[in-house]
């Protein structure tokens, strides 16, 4: 099926880049639209207002961002998790840069990526020069980066914590003995 409506902003990446501008674009879609308190937990907002900001913010997020909060109903507690996932990208950059600058000291994104280079571990030497050499030139697109990174990582880690390397694969349930005989009870 076509879309058939078109989208009003771009919609939020499933690695949460474009997250600060992509919430800042729904409160004001949603006030506009007489809908924003639906994003607050205990309103008392209409059904008809908390199914019309819910339906926009579905249709402003990415198709597997969808899928994955498919069972999230409530606008208020899908916001809620869109903002436990993506937000702290805004806030550790708000809080680095609000601390430099009380110091005096003006603050650029060339200034916050070299920072975060410098600060890999002796032993990840490679991995910074792998992520220099994509030449970022945004601090958010290369915190966006690591935290992908990261939660790929750790899915890698419970995936090896489930079954480690090693170990022995376990049988299908349909599968048949390799020498050809069953266990069967009958004769």
């Amino acid at each position: 099926m076509s879309k058939i409506a078109k989208l009003e902003f771009d919609s939020l990446e499933v690695n949460g880049k474009n997250y600060v501008s992509w919430m800042i674009d729904v409160k004001m879609h949603l006030e506009y639209m007489g809908s924003s308190n639906a994003l607050y937990e205990f309103n008392n907002c209409l059904a008809q207002d908390k199914a019309k900001a819910q339906v926009f913010i579905r249709k402003h997020i990415d198709e597997m961002l969808r899928f994955e909060y498919l069972d999230v109903t409530d606008p208020s507690i899908l916001w809620n998790l869109m903002k436990e996932r993506f937000d702290h990208q805004k806030e550790v950059l708000f809080r680095i840069c609000s601390k430099l600058k009380y110091c005096g000291q003006e603050v650029t994104d060339k200034d916050m990526l070299e920072k975060t280079y410098s600060t890999f571990h002796a032993t990840d030497i490679p991995l910074m020069q792998q992520y220099r050499m994509q030449k970022f030139t945004r601090y958010s697109e290369l915190n966006a980066c690591l935290l992908v990174a990261k939660q790929n990582n750790e899915l890698l880690m419970k995936n090896h914590e489930s079954r480690p390397t090693g170990s022995l694969e376990l049988p299908e349930e349909n599968a048949t003995n390799i020498d050809g005989n069953q266990n069967n009870t009958r004769g």
